[in-house]
């Protein structure tokens, strides 16, 4: 077993996470992450309503008797979700661990720490985990330049940034972005951080609720299969290489607007892609872990081979490396 700082303050079996997923963090992959010994986050933005989020925590809790979290992704927005009343479903559902991305979480903290729930907060910079930190955040999670979604705009690397936030942060961090398998956790583990979260790599299991397309798609596609998105907009975004991530980069480079790509980039067309498993049906999350992944197991069975693997680079093949006396 690897125990770590995060393990005991978080209270799980294993430093791995599952974090928070658009369309895909439900409760049958939570659950299963949760019963594996991780901590798994089912999406809120992902339930329609506050009320269709309380029926999802009370879907997991009949598959699991162990920790789970919510994730609550902060975006910006002309008609915003209604975030205090999802907060507000967290709290009263009694979620123990809440994790955070997107913008600050400063104006939901009071509300967090006062009904005792721990938050983790996603950073793609020292600055902004220093930042989070001292909103009281008890871990951040270290987005490297490799991951889906929103990596930030500085480029920066996980084998630089995670190294560099570990050694200005003092909360417990969790390394995100290009970890797929053992290598990834015992590389992360070395870097600073007290766990991985991952996401690319849970997509592309048997409890993952997304089309087997989507996730055969994942084993053929190498570290090249990605695009970014949103470049000139200043909101870069990773996604799966198709048709429409071409056309919208296509666009945006001659000079066009967000308000030239808004039905291309739509949300639901991902869902759809993750539903019907039709691949060029729009833009899909991916990151560049996608080249490490060769195979589509129950997650019970892709935690249990990380640690075990991890435990074996550590013990045999790292531990021989080191000559005493010499």
């Amino acid at each position: 077993m690897i125990e770590t700082r995060f393990t005991r303050e978080f209270e799980v079996q294993h430093p791995i996470v599952q974090g928070g997923m658009q369309w895909v963090g439900r409760a049958g992959l939570v659950a299963a992450v949760a019963n594996a010994g991780a901590l798994g986050f089912l999406t809120a933005l992902t339930q329609p309503t506050p009320e269709d989020l309380v029926k999802e925590i009370a879907r997991c809790r009949e598959q699991t008797d162990r920790n789970f979290g919510v994730n609550l992704t902060i975006l910006p927005a002309i008609s915003p979700p209604p975030y205090a009343e999802y907060r507000a479903a967290i709290i009263e559902s009694g979620i123990r661990v809440v994790e955070t991305a997107g913008f600050s979480p400063k104006e939901h903290m009071p509300a967090f720490k006062a009904a005792g729930i721990k938050v983790i907060h996603k950073c793609t910079s020292v600055r902004h985990a220093l930042k989070a930190e001292s909103l009281g955040v008890d871990a951040v999670s270290i987005d490297g330049f490799e991951c889906a979604g929103h990596p930030g705009e500085d480029d920066v690397p996980g084998l630089i940034l995670l190294a560099a936030a570990a050694r200005r942060v003092t909360v417990p961090i969790l390394a995100s972005g290009g970890i797929a398998d053992a290598r990834g956790l015992v590389a992360a583990l070395a870097l600073g951080a007290d766990a991985v979260n991952m996401g690319t790599r849970f997509m592309c299991t048997v409890e993952a609720p997304v089309h087997e397309n989507v996730k055969r798609q994942i084993i053929a596609a190498t570290e090249l299969d990605t695009t970014l998105i949103f470049r000139t907009l200043h909101n870069t975004a990773r996604v799966a290489t198709n048709t429409v991530s071409r056309e919208v980069v296509e666009i945006l480079r001659a000079g066009g607007e967000f308000a030239d790509v808004r039905d291309l980039v739509a949300g639901v067309r991902g869902r759809e892609v993750y539903e019907t498993g039709e691949l060029e049906r729009g833009l899909w999350t991916v990151g560049q872990a996608q080249a490490l992944i060769d195979d589509i197991p129950t997650v019970a069975e892709l935690v249990e081979r990380m640690v075990a693997e991890a435990e074996t680079l550590i013990t045999d093949r790292l531990s021989t490396l080191v000559s005493v006396g010499r």
